[in-house]
C-alpha cells in the first residue's frame, strides 16, 4: 500500500525539527491509550515518512484512508487510531488556538470525522461510565439539558484569570480546575478525554507555558485517571473528590521534570473488593 507515499525523502528544511515531530506523533498515540486502542503496522511504516518530510500530514491521512477503503476486513480499533493520531498531529504543528467551547466542538469534528457519527455534536442523553479504579462506579457527568449554559459559564470564569500575576503553584492550580470542570460536563457521547487534551495542549502553549508533552505520551491514562478522582464523590465510603493527582500531572507538563511516578492504581478507591483491578491491569 506504500504506493500512497513517496519513496524518496525530500531534504529536510533547516528548521524542520524532527525531534519535536517525533513527539506529536508519540503523544498522539499515547492520547489513543485512553481507550486502549493502538497504531497498526502500517501507520508506523507512514510516520517516519511524515517525520522526516517524504509525507505531509494530508498525505499520510489520505494514504490511511485509502489504505482502510481497500482493505476486505478492517480492524475499526486500530482505524480510529490510525487516523484520530494523525489528526493529533496536525492540530498540535498547526499552531492555531481558539479559546471557545465551540473549539472543542471543532477539535472533536476533525478528530473523529468518519469515525464516530456524531463527531463535532453535543451529546443529547446522559452517560454513565463504568471506572476500573473506581471499583466499576461512575463519576457524574453533566447533565445534557445544561451541557452548552455550563460550557459557557467555565470558559466565561477563565477567561477572568490573569496567570501573568500567578506564581506557578496557584497557576497549576487553577488550570487543573478549569479543565476538571469542562471534563466533567463531557459534553460528547465518546472522544471528550482526548479532545480536552488537545484542547489543553494548545490553550498552554498559547499562554506561552514551556509546555513538556511527555506525560501525555507516557501518562494520557494517568491523565484521565487523574479526571475521574477530581470529580468523584461517595459520601457513604468517606470518598470525596481531589485534585491532588491533576495538579501533580500538570505539575510535570509545566515543570519539564522527567516523567515519572504516574501510577493510576495509587488514585484507586477502596469500594468493596475493588474487582475491577485484575481486569483492568490485564487490559494494559
Amino acid at each position: 500500500m506504500d504506493e500512497h507515499i513517496p519513496y524518496t525523502y525530500e531534504e529536510k528544511h533547516e528548521s524542520y525539527d524532527t525531534c519535536e515531530k517525533q513527539l506529536y506523533w508519540d503523544v498522539a498515540i499515547g492520547l489513543n491509550q485512553v481507550d486502549a486502542l493502538k497504531p497498526s503496522q502500517y501507520l508506523k511504516k507512514l510516520i517516519p515518512k511524515n517525520i522526516y518530510g517524504a509525507a505531509s500530514n494530508k498525505e499520510v491521512e489520505d494514504s490511511l484512508k485509502a489504505y482502510y477503503r481497500e482493505k476486505s476486513i478492517v480492524n475499526h480499533d486500530e482505524m480510529e487510531c490510525d487516523l484520530v493520531s494523525a489528526r493529533i498531529v496536525s492540530l498540535l504543528e498547526t499552531g492555531g488556538f481558539s479559546f471557545s467551547p465551540a473549539a472543542l466542538k471543532s477539535i472533536h469534528r476533525i478528530l473523529f470525522d468518519s469515525i464516530y457519527d456524531f463527531n463535532g455534536i453535543f451529546r443529547d442523553t446522559n452517560i454513565w461510565k463504568k471506572e476500573p479504579i473506581l471499583g466499576g462506579e461512575s463519576v457524574t457527568y453533566g447533565d445534557f439539558r445544561m451541557l452548552e449554559d455550563t460550557l459557557d459559564y467555565d470558559f466565561a470564569q477563565e477567561k477572568k484569570q490573569n496567570y501573568v500575576s500567578m506564581d506557578n503553584e496557584s497557576a497549576i492550580r487553577r488550570i487543573s480546575e478549569f479543565i476538571n470542570s469542562i471534563w466533567q460536563v463531557h459534553p460528547f457521547r465518546e472522544g471528550n478525554t482526548r479532545t480536552i487534551a488537545v484542547f489543553l495542549i494548545q490553550y498552554l502553549n498559547h499562554l506561552g507555558f514551556s509546555v513538556n508533552n511527555e506525560p501525555f505520551k507516557e501518562g494520557s491514562l494517568y491523565f484521565r485517571n487523574a479526571l475521574v478522582r477530581a470529580n468523584y464523590y461517595n459520601m457513604d465510603e468517606g470518598i470525596q473528590p481531589t485534585s491532588e493527582y491533576l495538579e501533580k500531572f500538570l505539575t510535570t507538563v509545566l515543570s519539564g521534570d522527567t516523567v515519572k511516578d504516574l501510577d493510576s492504581w495509587e488514585m484507586a478507591v477502596d469500594i468493596g473488593e475493588n474487582k475491577e483491578k485484575a481486569e483492568y491491569e490485564a487490559d494494559r
